[in-house]
């Protein structure tokens, strides 16, 4: 909670000085992804509402087959240290921070998120690697900085301002809620697990409060904006496991799940 408070403070004083940060939508005004760009669904207006708020100038959305195909680069919507000196978005670490020696570079990720999500009858251990996808396109990793179980708090001094990093080949995530994405209102939907649910920030959207009814691996089933009927997601928290901490839904393409190329 320290960190966020100090991250939160960070933030403001970026503010102050609109040369520092990205806009974390479009510039046209909106995030709208309906499937119309790239090489995608050409025009699919059928996408659930809470895959139109994907921001739509870092991925492209469309439906195929029983899923949702979200196409990104993974690159981040926001200025970080990891851009590296000399590049537009290049922003100085943050006071205390350990940056590491990898640096942001474009991925080639498709992310195949079940349409029709359904619970599977055991929770999934989550891997190394990406287990979702934020609403800018970058990966959501899990509560471990390696094989193992190695404790993410070797890694969290890495982390820039808004809780990401890169790892070895570039390939920028995040462990912790997306700051960039919740600093103007933390209970917004943030992405989706790799399952089919979505993941949202640290509060209900229906009362403003952090959630006092959460399993083991960070979710429940409650309404939301996107879901008024109600629908079991993930919220992220400040404490473990921060983001998705098991698979509630089917994952793997030999069963019909969520899988991800890049």
């Amino acid at each position: 909670m320290k960190n966020k408070i100090l991250a939160i403070t960070i933030l403001l004083l970026i503010g102050c000085d609109s040369s520092s940060t990205i806009n974390p939508y479009d510039t046209d005004g909106g995030n709208d992804n309906s499937g119309s760009g790239g090489s995608g669904g050409g025009g699919d207006t059928n996408l659930p509402v809470g895959f139109t708020k994907f921001i739509d100038t870092h991925t492209d959305v469309y439906i195929s087959g029983n899923y949702v195909v979200v196409e990104t680069a993974g690159i981040p919507n926001h200025n970080s240290p990891y851009w590296g000196a000399g590049h537009t978005n290049y922003e100085a670490p943050h006071s205390g921070m350990s940056v590491n020696p990898n640096i942001i570079s474009a991925q080639n990720f498709k992310f195949y998120i079940p349409l029709n999500p359904t619970v599977a009858n055991t929770v999934a251990s989550t891997p190394l690697g990406a287990i979702g996808v934020s609403l800018s396109g970058v990966p959501f990793y899990n509560q471990y900085a390696g094989p193992n179980n190695q404790p993410l708090a070797q890694e969290t001094g890495s982390f820039d301002v808004y809780y990401g990093h890169p790892q070895q080949t570039g390939q920028y995530h995040y462990h912790w809620e997306p700051l960039y994405l919740t600093f103007a209102d933390n209970s917004i939907l943030i992405g989706y697990s790799l399952d089919g649910f979505p993941v949202y920030g640290p509060t209900n959207q229906t009362d403003g409060n952090y959630p006092t009814d959460l399993d083991d691996i960070n979710g429940h089933t409650h309404i939301t904006n996107e879901y008024p009927n109600g629908t079991y997601h993930y919220h992220a928290t400040s404490t473990v496991p921060y983001l998705i901490g098991g698979y509630k839904g089917t994952v793997g393409a030999a069963s019909g799940g969520g899988y991800f190329t890049n």
